[in-house]
Formats: C-alpha cells, sequence, structure tokens
C-alpha cells in the first residue's frame, strides 16, 4: 500500500540586506545581504534604517535654487545663500531676503578665501564677472584696476543716491565695488557697490541726503587684469592661489599668492591635452609620493583626460611640473571633483572614481570604482541625464554619508553610500538641485527654498515610504520547488507599530506588486512630544524590536522577501 508523502513546514532566517543595492551582478549570483533594490531605506554595518527627512529652513525665494553658498563668520557662525534665477537670496533667516540681482545664471562655483584683509567668497558661473562676498556686500570684480580720474561727486536732496562723474571712461560695470578714499564730503567715504548710468558716470547709495554739488575725491576699485573674468566657470584654491578654469577652453588663470585680484597670469593645455575638448574644473588631490604627503593640482577635461601637475610657482620651471595625464571616461559636469579625506574623487561617465586608486591602476579596472557595486545603473543615468543640471557630489559625514545628486526629469533622485560598509541605495523625494554642508549639518536647494536634510521623520510634513527587495536565496535546497507562506520582518521602533506590506518574490521575478502604505501609528502607550502633558505621560525609550507573522503566497525554487 502506497503511503501519502507527508510535507513539513521549515523556517529560515534571512540577515538583513546590509550589503546595500547591488545593480552590477546577476539576480543569481547576488549575497544573501544585497538587495536588487532599496529605495529610501539606508544600509548602515549593523541593520537597515528608514532614510530620515527634510524641512523647509528658509523660504519665499524665487526660482529654482542651482546654487548654496556657505560664508564663515568671525564669531564662528555661518551666512547661507541661496542663488535663483538672478538673484542671490539671504537664506540664514526663515523668509529669504534678496540682497545680490541682475545675474545672467544661477550655476556657480565657488571657493571660500582668506587672506590678510579678510574672509571672502569668489564664485563665477562663467556669464557674469567673477563675483566676491566680503561679509557685508556681493561685488563684482572689475576688469580693471585702475581708477579713472574724479571730476565731481554730487548728491540731490532728499535723495541718498549719489553720482560720481569720471574724467575719462571708468571701464567699470553695475554691480562692482569701489572705495571713495579721499573727499571733501565726509558722508561719500568707504566701500560702494555702485549702478553705472554712462562709460563716464556711476552713482551708489551714500550715509546722508543732503544737496551736495561738485565734491572731490578719489576712489579705488578691486579687479582682475589680463582677460575678463566672465569666462571663468570654476575656481579653485591651490597653495594659496586663486586659479580659474575658463569656459569652453583648455586655458586657466591664475592670481598671485594670498592675491583676491590683480594681474590674471594664464597656462594653455592646448599641446597636453591630446584628445580634445575643453577644460571642466580644477581640484586639489593630496597625495603621498614617498616623501610626504603634498597637494597636486589636477584639471578633468570634458574628454576625460586628467592633467596633474605638482609644484609651488608656476612662473618658475623649476618648482612646477607636470606629473602625467591619465584618460578615463567622458567628464560631463562642471561639478565633477570632490576633495573626500585626501583623495579627489571624479564624476565620470563611468561612475565615481577615486584618484588614489585609479591612478595606480587604469579605467579598464571597474573595481577601483566607488560605484562599482551601482556600475549598470549609474552609467544608464549618466547616458540619459548627463545634459541636465543638477550633478553633485557631497560627503556628509554625520551619518557617514556619500551623496551623488543625480537629476531625473521624472524626479530628482540621490544614489547613496554609506562610507564605512560601502553599501549603497538609492533615495527619491527629495527633488534637490545642489547640495552643501554648513558645519555638521546638510542643506540642498529646491524649487523656491533651502532645506536642511536628515533632521526630521518626514519630508517637510510629508510621510516617506520606503521599498526593497532583497536578493533571491535557494535556501539550502536548490533544486527543489518550494512553497512560502509566511514572513516575519524583525523592526526596531522606539514607540508604536510599523505600518508595512510584505510580500515573496519567486525565480528573480523583480515585479513590486505590493500597494502604497497606509500610516496609521499606534502612540497610545506613549506621550507625543508638544501634547503629552510634562511629568504625566509616558515617555519612550529606546529601540525594541517588533516582528509579527505576515502570510504571503508563492511556489519557486528561490525567492526574495519584498517589503514596503
Amino acid at each position: 500500500m502506497a503511503v501519502a508523502k507527508k510535507f513539513t513546514a521549515k523556517t529560515a532566517s534571512i540577515p538583513s540586506p546590509i550589503g546595500g543595492w547591488n545593480a552590477r551582478d546577476s539576480l543569481a549570483n547576488m549575497q544573501p545581504t544585497d538587495a536588487v533594490e532599496m529605495v529610501n531605506f539606508f544600509p548602515t554595518p549593523t541593520d537597515v534604517t528608514l532614510r530620515k527627512g527634510w524641512t523647509v529652513k528658509s523660504s519665499g525665494i524665487t526660482g529654482e535654487v542651482q546654487t548654496i553658498i556657505t560664508y564663515p563668520l568671525y564669531n564662528g557662525g555661518y551666512k547661507l545663500f541661496g542663488i535663483a534665477g538672478d538673484e542671490i537670496w539671504d537664506a540664514s533667516t526663515t523668509t529669504a531676503v534678496s540682497v545680490f540681482s541682475g545675474l545672467t545664471n544661477a550655476k556657480f562655483q565657488f571657493i571660500n578665501f582668506s587672506n590678510a584683509s579678510g574672509n571672502y567668497v569668489v564664485a563665477c558661473n562663467g556669464a557674469d564677472p567673477t563675483i566676491i562676498y566680503d561679509g557685508s556686500d556681493w561685488f563684482y570684480l572689475a576688469t580693471t584696476s585702475t581708477a579713472a580720474s574724479i571730476t565731481g561727486i554730487s548728491r540731490t536732496s532728499p535723495s541718498n543716491v549719489a553720482t560720481v562723474t569720471t574724467a575719462t571712461n571708468h571701464g567699470l560695470v553695475t554691480g562692482n565695488k569701489v572705495v571713495i578714499t579721499a573727499s571733501s564730503e565726509l558722508t561719500f567715504l568707504g566701500s560702494h557697490v555702485i549702478t553705472v548710468t554712462s562709460p563716464t558716470t556711476y552713482t551708489f547709495v551714500s550715509s546722508a541726503t543732503t544737496t551736495v554739488a561738485g565734491a572731490t575725491g578719489t576712489y579705488t576699485v578691486l579687479g582682475i587684469t589680463g582677460v575678463n573674468s566672465s569666462s571663468f566657470i570654476n575656481v579653485n584654491l591651490f597653495k594659496n592661489r586663486l586659479w580659474f578654469t575658463e569656459k569652453a577652453s583648455q586655458k586657466i588663470w591664475y592670481l598671485g599668492v594670498d592675491q583676491l585680484a590683480g594681474v590674471a597670469t594664464s597656462i594653455d593645455f592646448g599641446g597636453i591635452a591630446g584628445t580634445g575638448g575643453y577644460l571642466q574644473a580644477m581640484g586639489t588631490w593630496t597625495l603621498d609620493a614617498g616623501q610626504g604627503a603634498d597637494d597636486y593640482a589636477v584639471w578633468a577635461t570634458s574628454m576625460g583626460e586628467v592633467i596633474v601637475y605638482n609644484g609651488t610657482d608656476p612662473n618658475d620651471p623649476a618648482a612646477w611640473a607636470l606629473k602625467g595625464v591619465w584618460q578615463f571616461g567622458y567628464v560631463f559636469n562642471t561639478r565633477c571633483f570632490y576633495k573626500f579625506g585626501g583623495d579627489l574623487l571624479m564624476m565620470t561617465q563611468d561612475g565615481l572614481v577615486p584618484l588614489t586608486g585609479s591612478l595606480q591602476s587604469s579605467r579598464l579596472d571597474p573595481r577601483i570604482f566607488i560605484t562599482d557595486k551601482i556600475y549598470y545603473e549609474i552609467s544608464q543615468q549618466v547616458q540619459y541625464n548627463s545634459n541636465q543640471f543638477g550633478w553633485q557630489i557631497l560627503y556628509y559625514a554625520k551619518p557617514n554619508m556619500l551623496i551623488i545628486n543625480i537629476p531625473d526629469p521624472n524626479g530628482t533622485k540621490q544614489f547613496v553610500m554609506h562610507t564605512i560598509s560601502k553599501a549603497w541605495a538609492s533615495f527619491e523625494g527629495i527633488n534637490a538641485t545642489c547640495w552643501e554642508l554648513k558645519y555638521d549639518n546638510c542643506y540642498f536647494g529646491g524649487n523656491g527654498y533651502v532645506a536642511q536634510f536628515w533632521e526630521s521623520g518626514s519630508d517637510d510634513g510629508q510621510l516617506i515610504s520606503a521599498t526593497c527587495q532583497q536578493a533571491y536565496s535557494y535556501f539550502d535546497m536548490v533544486g527543489q520547488q518550494k512553497r512560502f507562506t509566511m514572513v516575519r520582518p524583525t523592526f526596531f521602533l522606539d514607540a508604536g507599530q510599523p505600518s508595512y506590506y510584505v510580500a515573496v518574490n519567486t525565480d528573480f521575478n523583480t515585479q513590486n506588486y505590493l500597494g502604497n502604505v497606509v500610516f496609521n501609528p499606534d502612540f497610545s502607550s506613549v506621550g507625543i512630544w508638544d501634547v503629552a502633558i510634562w511629568d504625566q505621560s509616558a515617555w519612550g525609550g529606546g529601540f525594541v524590536p517588533f516582528s509579527a507573522w505576515s502570510g504571503v503566497q508563492g511556489i519557486g525554487y528561490s525567492a526574495a522577501i519584498n517589503l514596503s
């Protein structure tokens, strides 16, 4: 008599996907701790956490913020500026204030620079003259450093606008800053951002409103000569000099040691960059070549050539030398460099490459790329979105997070890596066009606002949804078909219960059939901040585990947990 075969239920434990998102290996060849998809989860060395959200910190800005600039104050604080459209906005307060206008575009590169005269922001966008912030005013550097003779300064009451008339063409533009160094009218003395009214006249706002006619005086002006600084697309600080990259060319320009302005000197890389193209940007790379750590000057061309120099004085051939030229993939973005510790990261069509490893290897070895594990996905993003503005690299130390901002017409996203475990994930719902750090806090620019990231449990009041599909597993039974019936995920929370859907995908199906999660928090056992009564309500303690069995359906040889 035949005996019916008994089927027995078995359980298996699967570790959390702390290996992060894997967009390189085949579905059948992933490590158990990898994930086929990981959106809005962040993998750490010990667990996978729902990403934190963002809050608008400064609003009222007209247009999309395409550059955020920080300026350190002497008292240890910072000023925060957002540039959108044709205006610079002070975003240090809840409601942003416009402090400069008339820009051609808002796509600036900048550097903080200090010398004996003070602390400055130096910024350029390839269209307007190089712009400076000196702690009180934004102003353009002039194309001349020679002041024309003044034939008279006048002011008509009740206006506080003074008019300067020069004997010859002054060569200034609206937004330049002059310093009235001597005048028979003392209220005219000092620094003034001007408005040009003719080739021989300009105006500024004075400190008084009385009528003045025919006052005398002299002035000075801060400027770069030898080149029109409107052509500068990138700025860098190297060995106490300001270096500028000329737009759509193979020329660079540099100033004197510790100089904010003055005569600019050029170097043409036309005889060095053998594949053509134009220079995108300059970076500083710190390397120990066996004689102690030293800084190297690095330039990248649009065709992917990396040109490296070392030395202290480009005017002295004995103290300035070419170290080599390397070839990488197409460099499509002016914001292609990022200083990461002593290394210099560079974004190319092949992904994010660290120069320390890459210059000792080759483009043919993808293992040197930080983005190796998401190689296919990032190459797809470059293929379709390299012409979009908003690509940027940022290291956010507080959560050990390296961020690549990816502008996508269907919704900006971020590919993020935990810098300790090197595990990747993708973030969505953060429509950022630019990023910047202030202290150890992270800010990004959006449409009409500057927001702070990683400091709340929601995206400015909107709930955060996350999805993850873990790598497939045969559960130590490769050739045996299985029926999957229940899953019990484990969460750690400080209060309430999680809202989630869980399912299994079988035999390498990557479709997500889970619906939108409806959040129904249960905080009945603990107090809610700003609602509960102090000394009467119970407060949540540390994280506690929560797990419950959920029914699932699936038949196959392999399976992967799918969680929303």
